[in-house]
C-alpha cells in the first residue's frame, strides 16, 4: 500500500493539479478543500491514515498556520508541506516555526514537489524510529509503536490494550517472527509495571539442564561450576515483567517448576533452603500450537491452562501484505542510520514484488531482506536487484495442484513415409496421444517447469517410436552422433529390452 497524502487547498483547480501530481508520483491522494475538513482527516477519532499533508497556507476561515498551530497542539507528527503563492520570507519563518517541514511556491513544478515529498517522509521515518529504539531501550514500548494497517493485526492489539489493563496471564500465539516479543513489550510499556524491569527469556535456547538455574537461580556450590550465586530470571523481573518466549520447549521437569511458582508466588532455586517470594507480570509466547502439545503429552495440561487465560493470536506478514510498505520504510530508515547511508525510497516496481512474497519467515525475514538491500544498494533508490533472494526457489511456497492441462512445447516432425503412427510400438506407457504429433509437455501436475533430464528422456522415446527403430535416422534427426545417443540412452536409464529390441532391430535394418 503505497502513502497516501493529504491535499488541502480551497482552489479546485489546484487540488486536481496536485492530485495528479502525487498520484503521479505513486502516493495515494486524499483533497480537502478547508482547514477544519483537514483536521477531521488528520486528527478526528475515525482519522484514517495519512503520511504526509500538502498544505495551502492561504485558505478562508482556518488557514494553513491555524491547521499547523492546532496539529502541534495535538502532538501530531505528520510531515506537512506548506505552500502559497506569496513566498514572502515572512511566510517561510512562520510556517517552519508553526511546524512546517518544508515551504513550496505556486505553482510548485513536478519534481521540486516530488523531492520535498520524498524528503519529507524519509525524515519523518528516520525521527519516528529514534523515536521507536529509545522507547525500546527503555522499556516504554506502546502499542503506537506497532506498525499495522491490518484489520486482523489491529483487532489483536486491541485485544492487548485490554489485558495490558491488569496483570492477567497472556499468551501470545503465533508463527515465527511475527513479533510476539513486540506485542509482549507494548502490553509491558502501557500497562502500570512500565517503570519496573521487562525481563525477556528463551525458553528454547536454554540447554535442559541450566533451564531451573536460569529461570529460578541457584546457590553458590550447588552444582560443580555453580562458583557465585544467581537469583533467576523470575527474581530478576520481580515488581515487572518476565516474558517466557517459546515456552512449549520448556522440559516436563521444569514446567512442574514454574506451575508452583505460578500458583504460589514463589520459587525455590537449585540449592536454596527456602523457597523465595516473586511478584511478576507472566506473558507467554509460543509458534506451535501448545493445545496440540498436551495431546501429544509434551506438555502439561494443569500448566496450559494456568497459561492460556488470554490468549492473543498474531496473524503472520502473508496475511497482512497491507503492512508490508509501512514495515520496508521502517526498515530502511532504521539500516540507512545504522549503515550511514542516503537512500531515499524503494522503486514502486520493489515494493510490488515485496508485497506479493509470502514471507514464510514473517517480519523478521522482511527486516533481513531490507538490511540486505540497504547495504548492496549504490544509488539512492532500492529497486528490485537489491532483492535477488525473494526469487530464490526455497522462499517460494508449494503451489497447489493444478487442474488445468499442461502447457505443452510443440515440436515439428517430420514424419516417416515408411511408417503409420498407428503402427509405432508404445515406448512410454500414459504418454499423450499428441504426442505422436510432436507434443511435449514441458509443465508438470503442480505448474512447475519439468527437469532437462526427464524431457530430453521423453523426446529420445518419441524419436526412437517416431522413426521405427531406426538409430540413424533418431541421431541423425536429433544431430548427435549415434555413439552419443546409445550413451545418452544409458545415462538415462533408457536402455531396456524394449529399446534393445529397437536397437538391434534398427541396427539391423541400416
Amino acid at each position: 500500500m503505497p502513502e497516501t497524502i493529504l491535499i488541502v487547498d480551497d482552489d479546485p483547480v489546484q487540488r486536481r493539479l496536485l492530485e495528479a501530481m502525487i498520484r503521479r508520483f505513486g502516493y495515494e491522494a486524499i483533497t480537502v478543500e478547508t482547514g477544519d475538513a483537514a483536521l477531521a482527516r488528520l486528527i478526528g477519532a475515525a482519522a484514517p491514515r495519512i503520511d504526509a499533508v500538502v498544505l495551502d497556507l492561504v485558505m478562508p476561515d482556518l488557514d494553513g498556520l491555524g491547521v499547523l498551530a492546532r496539529l502541534k497542539e495535538a502532538g501530531s507528527s505528520i510531515p506537512v508541506i506548506v505552500q502559497t503563492a506569496h513566498g514572502g520570507i515572512d511566510n517561510v519563518i512562520s510556517a517552519m516555526r508553526a511546524g512546517a517541514a518544508d515551504f513550496v511556491v505556486k505553482p510548485v513544478g513536478p519534481e521540486r514537489l516530488q523531492v520535498s515529498l520524498r524528503n519529507a517522509l524519509a525524515a519523518n521515518a528516520l525521527e519516528s524510529e529514534f523515536k521507536r529504539l529509545k522507547r525500546s531501550r527503555s522499556g516504554t514500548l506502546t502499542f503506537k509503536d506497532v506498525i499495522t494497517r491490518s484489520p486482523r493485526m489491529l483487532a489483536a492489539l486491541r485485544t492487548a490494550e485490554k489485558a495490558a489493563a491488569s496483570d492477567i496471564a497472556v499468551l501470545i500465539e503465533g508463527e515465527s517472527g511475527v513479533g510476539k516479543e513486540l506485542i509482549a513489550r507494548a502490553i509491558h510499556g502501557s500497562g502500570a509495571r512500565r517503570s519496573k524491569p521487562f525481563v525477556a527469556v528463551n525458553c528454547g535456547a536454554i540447554p535442559d539442564n541450566l533451564v531451573e538455574s536460569t529461570l529460578f537461580g541457584h546457590e553458590r556450590g550447588a552444582f560443580t561450576g555453580a562458583t557465585e550465586r544467581h537469583v533467576g530470571k523470575f527474581v530478576e523481573a520481580s515488581g515487572g515483567t518476565l516474558f517466557l518466549d517459546e515456552i512449549g520447549e520448556l522440559p516436563l521437569a521444569a514446567q512442574v517448576k514454574l506451575l508452583r511458582a505460578i500458583q504460589e508466588g514463589e520459587v525455590d532455586s537449585v540449592g536454596g533452603k527456602k523457597p523465595i517470594q516473586i511478584d511478576v507480570r507472566l506473558i507467554s509466547a509460543s509458534n506451535r500450537s501448545l493445545l496440540a502439545a498436551v495431546k501429544e503429552g509434551r506438555f502439561r495440561d494443569d500448566l496450559f491452562y494456568r497459561l492460556h487465560v488470554f490468549p492473543i493470536l498474531l496473524p503472520p506478514l502473508r496475511e497482512r501484505p497491507e503492512d508490508i510498505p509501512d514495515l520496508v520504510r521502517h526498515f530502511l530508515a532504521r539500516f540507512n542510520a545504522e549503515e550511514g547511508k542516503r537512500i531515499r525510497s524503494v522503486s514502486a516496481a520493489a515494493m510490488a514484488v515485496l508485497s506479493a512474497h509470502p514471507w514464510p519467515g514473517n517480519v523478521r525475514q522482511l527486516e533481513n531482506a531490507v538490511f540486505r538491500a540497504v547495504v548492496l544498494a549504490e544509488g539512492d533508490e532500492i529497486g528490485t536487484g537489491e532483492f535477488p533472494q525473494i526469487a530464490a526457489p526455497a522462499d517460494r511456497p508449494e503451489p497447489a495442484a493444478s487442474t488445468a492441462a499442461p502447457l505443452l512445447l510443440e515440436a515439428p516432425v517430420e514424419p516417416s513415409p515408411d511408417s503409420a503412427a498407428d503402427q509405432r510400438p508404445s515406448l512410454s506407457p500414459g504418454f499423450p496421444p499428441e504426442a505422436g504429433l510432436g507434443m511435449l509437455p514441458v509443465l508438470d501436475a503442480k505448474g512447475e517447469i519439468r527437469p532437462l533430464a526427464e524431457v530430453e528422456s521423453e523426446l529420445i522415446r518419441l524419436a526412437i517410436s517416431h522413426y521405427d527403430g531406426q538409430m540413424s535416422e533418431v541421431a541423425r534427426r536429433l544431430r548427435i552422433g549415434r555413439s552419443t545417443l546409445y550413451r545418452r540412452l544409458k545415462e538415462l536409464g533408457l536402455e531396456t529390452d524394449e529399446l534393445r529390441e529397437f536397437s538391434a532391430g534398427g541396427v539391423a535394418a541400416e
